[in-house]
């Protein structure tokens, strides 16, 4: 049996069929609907990108500026020549120009946030985590921008990597896996700083320490003991270490499991916590 109840003329009459079926609706997408929602938005993205190319003057000239700067300045001081130094250089300014370009994640993040545009998303039945997921993935076309003119930058300077080019292809490819992962740091400031000048200062303050106090310029060993074990804990210093070894021998060493494993610690500790904060917010 059918109930019918109207509600005011003009209205749609509502069953309690109708009322059973809505009850049943899924409130969740699937995995392949999110999956899907992440891509959609992943190319909204790409197509901001492509109608305001500026956002991509970070990961174009600074690979070539930094990589230049550091070599001629400090590769005599350091290893005696500039050739020499390249080795040790190149995978710490892969390392530097990734964490330097995600750090753009988490303030346009907040930027899209304080205009609205999640307003609409939030409106919208897709998963609470697409927003979020979809930047990110777009922004693997900026670390892979940054990564590859940083070797090219270093070919051109006379750096020869001695792990050939699958060597090559794994560090730029552990490269662009890092600076995906260490990229939610910046997602969850998006999410709960105030503004995005807030987010742009704070990720500064972070990437700074983790990008200077690490083995990406200098050699640990030739830093005072206090400062050593700093560096050994820095995920940033595992991250330069492996890619170093896939460069300049294209070993697969522990570094470069302890490097995936950081990654992975890293997305599912502020994975997390973008999710939660943002769903709170929106």
């Amino acid at each position: 049996m059918t109930t019918t109840t109207t509600l005011t003329p003009g209205e749609p009459t509502v069953t309690a069929r109708t009322l059973a079926g809505a009850r049943d609706l899924p409130t969740r997408p699937s995995v392949r609907e999110t999956v899907s929602q992440s891509l959609a938005l992943a190319w909204r993205a790409l197509l901001k990108m492509r109608r305001n190319p500026e956002q991509l003057v970070d990961v174009t000239f600074q690979p070539l500026l930094f990589t230049a700067m550091f070599a001629y300045i400090f590769g005599g001081a350091i290893s005696g020549s500039v050739s020499d130094y390249l080795p040790l250089l190149i995978p710490g300014i892969l390392a530097q120009t990734a964490l330097t370009a995600c750090m753009a994640t988490g303030i346009q993040l907040r930027e899209d946030m304080d205009k609205g545009v999640f307003d609409r998303f939030k409106s919208l039945p897709i998963a609470r985590i697409a927003p979020l997921v979809g930047p990110a993935v777009a922004d693997l076309v900026r670390y892979g921008t940054a990564a590859t003119l940083t070797i090219l930058a270093g070919l051109a300077m006379g750096y020869r990597p001695a792990g050939g080019l699958l060597g090559v292809v794994a560090g730029w490819l552990l490269t662009l896996v890092a600076g995906w992962s260490l990229a939610w740091i910046f997602t969850w400031l998006g999410t709960v700083a105030r503004s995005a000048q807030a987010v742009q200062g704070i990720s500064m303050m972070v990437m700074f320490p983790l990008t200077f106090l690490s083995n990406a310029f200098v050699p640990a060993d030739t830093l005072p003991g206090w400062l050593q074990a700093f560096v050994r804990f820095n995920p940033v210093s595992h991250v330069v270490t492996a890619v170093r070894d896939l460069l300049n021998s294209g070993a697969v060493t522990g570094d470069v499991g302890w490097a995936l494993l950081g990654c992975a610690l890293v997305v599912a500790v502020f994975g997390t916590l973008s999710v939660r904060t943002y769903s709170r917010k929106m």
